[in-house]
Parts: C-alpha cells; sequence; structure tokens
C-alpha cells in the first residue's frame, strides 16, 4: 500500500505539473492569439501528453521489459487520445452547453482525465509485481 501511495504521489506531481503546461497552453492559444477554445484546448493537451510521457515513465512506472520503447509510446498515446476525448467533450459539455466559463470546465476536465490516465497506464503500461 506504501508503495501505491508513493507512486500516487509521484503521478500527482508529474500530473500538476502537466496541467500547468497544459492549462497555460490553453490560456495562452486562446487569449493571446484568438484560437478557438476546443482547438487550444487540444493542442495543449497534445503538448502535456509529450512531457507527461517522459516524466511518466521515468518518475512514475516501472518499464515493462516485454514491450518496446516503440510500442509503450503507441499505447501511451493511444490512452492519452482517449484522456483528450473525454477532456474535449467534457470541454464542450462545460462550455458550449452549460455555460461554463472554458478556464474553469478545464479544471473539471483535468480531474476526471487524470484518473482515467493514472488507471489506464496501471493496467497496461506498468511491469506486473509478482
Amino acid at each position: 500500500m506504501k508503495k501505491l501511495i508513493d507512486q500516487i504521489m509521484r503521478f500527482g506531481i508529474v500530473g500538476v505539473l502537466a496541467f500547468f503546461i497544459d492549462y497555460g497552453v490553453m490560456v495562452a492559444l486562446t487569449e493571446l492569439f484568438g484560437v478557438y477554445y476546443l482547438l487550444s484546448a487540444c493542442i495543449s493537451f497534445t503538448v502535456s501528453v509529450i512531457f507527461n510521457y517522459i516524466c511518466s515513465m521515468k518518475f512514475v512506472f516501472t518499464r515493462r521489459e516485454d514491450i518496446s520503447r516503440a510500442r509503450e509510446f503507441v499505447t501511451f498515446v493511444l490512452l492519452s487520445i482517449i484522456g483528450l476525448i473525454l477532456n474535449e467533450a467534457m470541454m464542450w459539455l462545460g462550455v458550449s452547453v452549460l455555460g461554463i466559463f472554458y478556464m474553469v470546465t478545464k479544471i473539471f476536465a483535468t480531474a476526471v482525465v487524470m484518473v482515467w490516465n493514472f488507471v489506464s497506464r496501471k493496467i497496461w503500461l506498468e511491469k506486473k509485481e509478482r
């Protein structure tokens, strides 16, 4: 249990840093460059995924030896695409349907996607303990 709590803490630190990258890029693109909020959310999410992959596989999850780095990255990206779909759906629902400001909606979307990311990466990317 202590190992899982430690892993969740490391995942949280990486996640917070990735969130600041994601949120900062989204706000900058939307506010400074006039990019449509759904497009800026997609771009910022993609940028943060690259950072998150590097840090998660280095500091959070124990690498599986039975899959190549290329397959690991593809799996990470596929899981992240599902996260992106969740993020975009919640951004659209929060902003366009419910009328919540996009910056507030992003915080809630991030929390949901963070849970998806941890659980899915733990299942499909982490080395299984014997």
